[in-house]
């Protein structure tokens, strides 16, 4: 990919949530949660706090790693020509890394 997210950020393609319930009942598109897990497509660099230090962020985040960010965190982005809606998200937003 060729967008490099800003310091800080992160760039997630979200997993599909949910398509039914655990007993088998298909769930309509108006009622599916927003997905908290992702493929991350790129990683910004880190952020240089206002001292002029680096802040140091997770190092196991990086390109094809699965994560579990906040629900409600992130800007949605779709690159032109797309069908899919991929995020930013804040390094801070990243609640933990599937390994």
């Amino acid at each position: 990919m060729n967008l490099v997210p800003a310091p800080g950020y992160i760039l997630i393609r979200p997993l599909e949530g949910q398509k039914e319930t655990a007993s088998g009942i298909v769930l309509p598109e108006s009622v599916k949660e927003k997905p908290s897990k992702g493929e991350v497509l790129a990683v910004g660099d880190s952020l240089i706090s206002e001292a002029g230090s680096k802040v140091e962020t997770w190092k196991d985040i990086k390109d094809g790693t699965i994560v579990v960010y906040k629900k409600w965190g992130g800007n949605e982005y779709r690159p032109q020509g797309s069908e899919e809606d991929l995020l930013f998200v804040k390094f801070e937003d990243v609640l933990g890394v599937e390994k």
